[in-house]
């Protein structure tokens, strides 16, 4: 059985994503064969693998740090939120149904542990070292006895388990302390060290507190990695993260034309990968932003309706704030709008969902000759095909059927046939996310917006957004191997969490 290790966190958003990314990418780099894994992801940020699977677009990133092709293997069971109190189950890449919090943690979850042990066991049967991401705190103690993320992985699979903190947010050292202090001593048993996420300053002046620290708890400090802009890449949910995760923000690269170029994106409801924007704002001069009010599209040279996990819920959202009749109106003066995927349905005349919201009949915007109806069975697929006479790729996660009754198609095959979306003047819709990533057709889609809006803006010639990625991997791998004490890691991976550590109290409730 290979080494493995689990990275927790005090809290969400702790930087447990982009700490197991960096890890994966240090470790590759000396050699070893590793992989990524995270047994329950909750998200609405997805993607497909090349077998037809649906997995968290962590997990996927993540893989590309192992430099390794994603499976449905490193996230065996995913959480998809479509409303405060349910979530679509998807297991090993396949929906299986939708349950309430109540119905998952109150005993479904448990039955998937079997599941979720068999991946991480598969995976460690044929890579040299697993890193596993936790959920949340390993301390949510109202949780821990149907866990499978943090500690209920870590003891059945025997894991040592690394604490990071964002000491950004203030308070880490007592968040270190009360994460450990509140798990039972078999779980206190695999609890290693602390990594301190994102500081700022003088690492001397730290350095009393983690040695405070590890008198009190016996367990050392890995490493104090420095805070990072634009690290925030493929994160999990929120608007938040997105704003803070474009590839590039704008105002590091000037614009290559003499105009920049902005783009609003619709912050709906629900909004599902988020990260098809990352691949315009890499662009240097573009300028993106998230909005919710009608005036805010006034100025914008483009503007994205987002995928959602509520199509109609999204398409009520947009008209009670306006933004609705605002898009109606922009579209019938030819100013440019893209929809992708939920944002393509709510652009079309009609909706039949009796799948997603259960609202039967519901009238789109009717901007584009786009009729859709629900499907039980979602679509999960890695296409190819063409547009604007460039090679364009991407993946599709969708119950809705497009219809198209005019217009034009968006994407062709390579027999020039119609594949998938729809343009009507300068409204485009798509069912394909990460279409933008396509470096050739997004130059040359953004050089139809520039023209219909009369930006004298110039796409970068040479700007490579799988080239960016892999710049911000390996930066992820570089805070690793200069600011974690990569020795001592590599020993916990290897043999587990160091024998004889102390009971730190008041413990678990029982």
């Amino acid at each position: 059985m290979s080494g493995g290790l689990l990275v927790a966190g005090t809290t969400s958003d702790a930087g447990k994503s982009v700490v197991t990314a960096g890890i994966c990418r240090w470790l590759v780099r000396q050699g070893v064969k590793v992989a990524p894994f995270k047994a329950q992801n909750m998200s609405l940020n997805s993607f497909v693998t090349r077998e037809g699977a649906e997995i968290g677009r962590a997990q996927a990133m993540q893989a590309q740090a192992c430099r390794i092709e994603p499976t449905a293997l490193m996230n065996p069971v995913l959480l998809k939120p479509g409303g405060e109190q349910s979530s679509q189950v998807v297991l090993l890449g396949k929906p299986v149904g939708e349950l309430s919090a109540r119905g998952y943690h109150g005993g479904h979850q448990q039955r998937l542990l079997g599941t979720v042990l068999d991946c991480l066991t598969e995976l460690r049967g044929t890579y040299d070292a697993v890193i596993c991401e936790g959920a949340g705190s390993p301390a949510e103690i109202n949780l821990r006895r149907t866990d499978i993320v943090n500690m209920g992985i870590a003891r059945n699979a025997r894991l040592p388990v690394l604490v990071v903190g964002d000491i950004d947010r203030g308070g880490v050292f007592a968040s270190f302390f009360g994460t450990v202090a509140l798990l039972s001593p078999e779980d206190q048993e695999l609890v290693a060290g602390f990594l301190v996420n994102k500081f700022r300053g003088d690492v001397s002046l730290l350095e009393p507190g983690l040695d405070m620290l590890q008198d009190l708890t016996g367990r050392r400090t890995y490493g104090v990695l420095p805070f990072r802009h634009g690290l925030g890449i493929d994160e999990e949910d929120g608007l938040r993260v997105s704003l803070r995760g474009t590839v590039r923000e704008s105002t590091v690269a000037p614009p290559v034309g003499e105009d920049v170029l902005r783009v609003a994106v619709c912050a709906i409801p629900l909004m599902s990968n988020f990260t098809d924007v990352d691949a315009l704002a890499a662009e240097p001069g573009v300028v993106v932003r998230f909005v919710d009010r009608p005036e805010e599209l006034a100025d914008a040279d483009l503007v994205v309706v987002p995928g959602t996990r509520g199509t109609v819920r999204a398409l009520q959202w947009l008209r009670e704030r306006g933004l609705a009749d605002a898009l109606v109106r922009r579209a019938a003066e030819e100013r440019p709008v893209l929809g992708i995927c939920g944002g393509f349905q709510i652009l079309g005349e009609h909706i039949e969902d009796e799948v997603e919201s259960r609202a039967g009949a519901v009238a789109g915007l009717g901007v584009l000759p786009v009729r859709v109806r629900f499907a039980r069975e979602k679509t999960l697929t890695r296409p190819v095909g063409e547009a604007l006479g460039e090679p364009v790729e991407g993946y599709e996660i969708h119950h809705g059927v497009a219809d198209v009754t005019g217009g034009e198609a968006f994407i062709f095959d390579d027999r020039g046939h119609g594949l998938d979306g729809c343009r009507v003047g300068q409204t485009w819709g798509t069912h394909w996310h990460g279409s933008l990533e396509s470096d050739a057709f997004r130059r040359a889609f953004l050089r139809e917006v520039a023209a219909a809006a009369g930006r004298r803006f110039t796409p970068a010639p040479d700007t490579s957004f799988a080239a960016l990625r892999e710049e911000q991997l390996d930066r992820l791998g570089d805070l690793i191997e200069q600011h974690a004490d990569t020795d001592a890691l590599w020993r916990l991976i290897e043999s587990g969490a160091p024998q004889g550590l102390p009971f730190i109290p008041p413990g678990a409730p029982a």
